[in-house]
């Protein structure tokens, strides 16, 4: 038998090496050891199937970039959703779906919308976001108030819905569009004939003065960037060789190595999902509205990986950006605001008394 080394293995399967790595980590790779650090793989082993691949009652496998309206009937809950974050998602809609006030939904709805909103300036306060909520109506009490701002604040509400309605769809381009359309729907944004709706952005934009992603390339770079979250390909191990050569899941209390349904490792650690929110901001694929888009997104992401969300604070805005600029010098900057987010929501958890 002819073994290959990691780098040969990786240019015959088309992924990263650190993909490979983690494949052999993870026992996917028959006859795959290590001798030492080294990975040592059979000539003829066959790449894994892709682990967020997954299988509906029908038999047919869907992926990170199938459109959702292609998707059919989503898995079970039971198949998708670790039983980490099952309860509070399970909650989540018991309480969507009856209207209930007062609870963990209403919570959530109300403080992910003004703090997401507040970040990208809106001038609500939390108590008129509040009063959207519950009544859909505002108060004028603290002066003229933008109709966007009211907007984008009910818009938002159902792009919330949006998510706790998909956790079981693995993350796509559609479903990254259909959340700026729902964000985006009826503002005097819409109305400009070069501002695409649901769509990627028509003009070069920048974020904190930094450039993003030209327009014509947009396409190109969310397609890698959604196809390489999806094979567990992010950088969210880059420099750890703990990560990269050490056991499944090594340093990941959510689970990252657990199987899914089909045994294959189809979890994502706070990192990865971290790692994809930057790379996301900084390819800013959408005229406006990128911040939320992705923040919900994140949201999504912590609940489908068995990982307690969070939502970053408006208080939290400059440690937040200063975060994003040194994801690849320093990621403890943005993974600490992530964790003291995270921290609040878990004190929701405790008081709603939603196990974890």
């Amino acid at each position: 038998m002819r073994y290959l080394s990691v780098a040969q293995t990786a240019a015959r399967w088309g992924v990263s090496e650190r993909s490979v790595r983690n494949y052999c980590a993870q026992g996917r790779v028959t006859g795959a050891f290590l001798t030492g650090k080294t990975w040592n793989i059979p000539e003829d082993a066959e790449k894994p199937r892709r682990a967020n691949a997954r299988r509906t009652s029908t038999g047919a496998t869907y992926s990170a970039t199938t459109p959702l309206q292609a998707f059919g009937p989503a898995p079970s809950l039971a198949e998708v959703c670790p039983s980490a974050t099952l309860p509070l998602l399970t909650r989540l809609r018991e309480e969507k779906a009856s209207g209930m006030r007062g609870g963990i939904y209403h919570n959530v709805q109300v403080e992910l919308a003004f703090n997401s909103n507040r970040i990208e300036g809106s001038r609500l306060s939390l108590d008129q976001t509040r009063m959207i909520f519950e009544t859909s109506t505002i108060g004028f009490d603290d002066g003229p108030v933008r109709v966007d701002d009211i907007v984008e604040t009910a818009n938002h509400f159902r792009a919330f819905d949006y998510i706790v309605d998909n956790v079981e769809h693995p993350l796509s381009e559609q479903m990254c569009k259909d959340l700026h359309r729902i964000l985006k729907t009826a503002t005097s944004d819409a109305a400009l004939s070069w501002f695409a709706v649901g769509d990627y952005k028509r003009l070069p934009n920048e974020v904190a003065g930094r450039p993003t992603t030209a327009p014509e390339d947009v396409a190109a770079e969310m397609g890698r960037l959604i196809g390489a979250y999806g094979e567990g390909d992010g950088n969210a191990n880059a420099g750890d060789p703990a990560g990269a050569d050490g056991p499944a899941g090594a340093g990941d209390p959510a689970g990252a190595g657990a199987p899914d349904a089909l045994g294959a490792c189809a979890y994502r650690t706070l990192d990865d999902i971290i790692d994809f929110h930057v790379r996301f901001e900084r390819i800013h694929p959408f005229q406006d509205g990128n911040g939320r888009v992705g923040r919900l997104i994140m949201f999504k992401e912590c609940l489908a990986n068995g990982i307690v969300p969070f939502i970053i604070g408006d208080d939290m805005r400059a440690f937040y950006y200063r975060g994003l600029a040194e994801w690849d010098r320093e990621r403890g900057y943005l993974r600490d605001t992530c964790l003291a987010a995270q921290d609040r929501l878990a004190a929701a958890l405790e008081y709603f008394r939603i196990g974890r």
